[in-house]
């Protein structure tokens, strides 16, 4: 942990003075689209990175110069090249021609990580160092390199007998048949003679026997050796050694091993391997981590077993020698060699159509393919040195911690902003991965705090949830009041997602706004898993600033205590947002979501709802303006309705009816824009409805009667009805309510109630829900389906009542997924459990 960050800060603001009027915007609502192909971003790879000119859109956005942003996951320090960028001119009016200019200038950058790997990385982006002095030490070391060692990777030209340097060389495992035991070479049998690729076959025939066998059924062929590292016997995948690709000047030759270099592995094996880190893979011994896979990890215990035993030599001497360079230079070399470790390692896959075979492992695995390439070190690193010695900083200051974002060195309330992408459940197994690069550097991720979903680690959704909850407490204790957060996040399991509402209401932040972003270039497992999602998600959050706390301190639990919450929250809420021409419907502004989260901040401290659903809706109609849908303040609509009239058009938000609750939600969209009757309303709800498994599916007529309303002929027609046959059937136009024919056209069509009269038809559904609720209570043992609006009835009557152990006992008789994926059930059931102390 960095000690020295309350003094920079300190020293920060004393020196580097805000520049204009500090206003509390509203979220950034435009979606955001930006590429990975700045020559920065790809200097050093990483298994999730933002590009900093998008983190710099929410920098210009949300900051001033003068004020002080922390990212607590900084991965590779992205945060810090934005900021850096952000105090050029040139720089903010490349990115947004309409930003003024006053907007560039410096800031303060803080960037935290639980992985050394990751400040390591982070600390080099940021860094400075002497562009000339580095290229020269570069070419020292691989000079004195190819003079001591080189020798390991020669080969004789076949044409003429000379010894040339290797690229590189293509190792293949061996596999027995199924059939005769056979020992079959993958290279020979199993990869595309035309393009050098694995076979699009599935079939592989035996040589020896000619059974043709599903290649998944070849066993893998184990071989014992001696690890002189460990100074014992073990076991290993047996592979063998099939193709050299060389250089003779600027011609790229390959050709088969043959009796030289086959003598220089005969030579390798004589030779120490020097000094290499001896240690275990993470995680418990045979199966080390979540990692680990049984089939291609044959013998892999400890970190050097990934190394060809070359490799392993080449990089212990490579190491050896940058540890021992002039000290200024000696970070920026290790980051050299770092960029490029992996690849030298039996994770490189052989790429045979792609020329360069530098860094071609999988992202986010530890995959052994079978046939990969094993990599010169000049081969890989000389293409390194010019751009990283391009990288350095611009005007602004950047501090590195190395430290979980549980406990960050940052004192209260001391940060204006803060942009953070965190992990995502169980996507990526950072630590794991991060120790292929931190057994070199010799420092290692305290896996303790790391904020997971892992079997290896024991960590569940609920850990998962309850270490994101304390990181997000740790952001808002040093975020200023009022101050605003961006959340990138990206996972395709909503239990997850769900984790992450949780775990930002339970720290003190409300959300303002959800909103995509499109990084262009999908990850190897965004383009190979089923399910995967393709874009991220930025979500817009704030801190409650003093005003509203102190406020509700006073007024809480009463109805004064809900509109000052929605007087408030109605202010940080985006006012129009667009993408692509198109008027967007801001769901945070609808009355579903804003009961939601003015419930949420009453749960979160410790306070009964004063008022349901139907009376919160009533109380919204009379005391805000209406359009669309959504609500606003008075003083915000005029700016709605002037850029509601420029843009034309808006979007519906989409709804997926897969509960009770998301049902009602698209039936009131439908039913808003057209009354309809049971049978032109049946056909399209059968399209849309796909009820969870363990939800009690509910009849179309049981949602209609408990939530709506019917005209059956009697009385005037209500003015919803009306409104919608006068403005789009010509014949009605000039009707009046009374009319017989405009009473038979609207006759058993079902609506929308008005607000007002929302409120006696909630408490019919609401006893109906009760009822149910007591039922299950009354029933013995696990509960297989239920009602998940009745089990939210019938959490927040027990918290109206201060029965959190009711909560407790209900929530541990239904399937763990119908509280993990609801997030009003997990927030009754999260503060229920805090609040009996179990």
């Amino acid at each position: 942990p960095n000690p020295f960050i309350p003094d920079l800060v300190q020293h920060f603001n004393e020196t580097v003075p805000v520049v204009g009027e500090v206003a509390r915007p509203t979220p950034f609502a435009a979606d955001i689209t930006e590429g990975k192909t700045d020559q920065f971003y790809n200097v050093h790879t990483y298994h999730t990175k933002v590009p900093f000119k998008a983190i710099a859109r929410f920098i210009l956005h949300y900051t001033k110069p003068g004020h002080v942003v922390l990212d607590g996951f900084c991965g590779t320090g992205m945060i810090g090249l934005a900021v850096q960028a952000c105090a050029s001119q040139a720089f903010v009016k490349e990115l947004d021609p309409d930003l003024p200019p006053e907007l560039a200038g410096q800031r303060l950058a803080i960037a935290g990580d639980l992985s050394p790997a990751a400040t390591h990385i982070a600390f080099n982006y940021n860094d400075h160092v002497d562009p000339k002095a580095f290229t020269a030490e570069c070419n020292s070391v691989l000079e004195e390199f190819r003079k001591e060692m080189g020798w390991m990777f020669t080969t004789l030209d076949p044409e003429t007998g000379e010894e040339r340097e290797v690229d590189y060389y293509v190792w293949s495992d061996i596999f027995g048949c199924p059939n005769c035991g056979h020992e079959i070479v993958f290279w020979n049998e199993g990869v595309d003679e035309e393009t050098g690729h694995k076979s699009s076959s599935k079939d592989m025939k035996c040589p020896s026997c000619s059974a043709v066998s599903n290649r998944n059924k070849y066993v893998r062929v184990e071989e014992a050796y001696f690890d002189d590292v460990l100074r014992t016997t073990a076991k290993k995948q047996k592979e063998k050694l099939v193709l050299v690709v060389y250089r003779v000047g600027k011609q790229r030759l390959e050709k088969e091993p043959d009796e030289y270099d086959f003598g220089v592995l005969s030579k390798v094996e004589e030779q120490s391997v020097g000094d290499v880190p001896v240690l275990k893979m993470m995680g418990q011994d045979g199966a080390w981590g979540d990692m680990y896979r049984a089939g291609y990890h044959l013998g892999i215990t400890h970190f050097h077993h990934f190394y060809y035993r070359r490799s392993l030599a080449a990089f212990s001497w490579l190491w050896s020698r940058v540890n021992n360079a002039p000290r200024p230079l000696q970070s920026r070399l290790r980051w050299w060699l770092q960029s490029v470790s992996i690849g030298h390692t039996r994770l490189n896959r052989y790429f045979a159509s792609s020329y360069s075979q530098v860094n071609r492992y999988l992202k986010g695995f530890l995959y052994i393919a079978q046939v990969r390439s094993e990599t010169a070190p000049w081969y890989s690193l000389k293409g390194k040195i010019k751009k990283m010695s391009l990288v350095g900083p611009g005007k602004s200051p950047v501090a590195i911690t190395t430290s979980s974002a549980t406990d960050m060195p940052i004192d209260d309330e001391s940060v204006d902003y803060v942009f953070t992408d965190p992990p995502f459940g169980g996507n990526i197994i950072y630590s794991e991965l991060n120790f292929m690069w931190e057994a070199w550097l010799g420092v290692i991720t305290e896996q303790e705090a790391e904020a997971i979903v892992s079997k290896a680690q024991e960590k569940t959704l609920s850990e998962y949830q309850d270490l994101m909850g304390k990181s997000f407490k740790e952001y808002c204790r040093v975020l200023k009041p009022g101050g605003w957060m961006t959340v990138e996040f990206h996972n395709s399991h909503n239990a997850v997602w769900i984790a992450i509402q949780r775990a930002l209401e339970s720290s003190g932040f409300v959300v303002a706004d959800v909103r995509v972003f499109d990084k262009k270039q999908l990850t190897m497992k965004q383009q190979t898993t089923t399910g995967a999602v393709k874009k991220d998600l930025i979500i817009s959050a704030y801190r409650p600033n003093g005003g509203l706390e102190d406020r509700f301190t006073v007024i809480a639990g009463t109805d004064a205590g809900v509109w000052s919450f929605v007087e408030t929250h109605l202010r940080q809420l985006p006012v129009f947002g667009i993408s692509g021409g198109v008027a967007e419907a801001l769901a945070e502004r609808t009355q579903f979501l804003l009961f939601d989260r003015m419930v949420a901040f009453h749960v979160q401290r410790g306070v009964g709802v004063p008022m349901s659903a139907a009376e919160f809706h009533a109380g919204l109609h009379e005391k805000y303006p209406e359009r669309d849908g959504m609500y606003f303040l008075p003083e915000q609509v005029a700016d709605y309705d002037r850029q509601r009239m420029a843009a034309g058009e808006i979007a519906q938000l989409e709804f997926f009816v897969s509960n009770e609750a998301t049902a009602i939600q698209w039936l009131k969209q439908q039913l808003q824009k057209k009354p309809q009757s049971f049978q032109e309303i049946q056909p399209q709800f059968m399209k849309k409805a796909g009820w969870d498994k363990h939800e009690k599916e509910l009849e179309l007529s049981e949602l209609l009667e408990q939530n709506f309303l019917r005209y059956d002929g009697d009385g005037d027609v209500p003015s919803q009805i009306h409104g919608y046959l006068s403005s789009n059937f010509k014949d009605a136009r000039k009707l009046e309510k009374d009319d017989a024919k405009l009473k038979a056209r609207a006759k058993e069509r079902w609506y929308v109630p008005d607000p007002r009269k929302e409120v006696d038809l909630e408490k019919i559904r609401h006893r109906a829900l009760m009822k149910e609720f007591d039922e299950y209570r009354d029933a013995k043992g696990k509960l297989k389906a239920v009602r998940s609006e009745a089990l939210r009835a019938g959490f927040k009557d027990c918290w109206q009542k201060n029965d959190y152990a009711a909560i407790v006992e209900m929530a541990g008789r239904v399937r763990e997924e119908i509280i993990q994926e609801d997030p009003a059930l997990l927030m009754y059931y999260d503060n229920a459990v805090m609040l009996t102390g179990e």
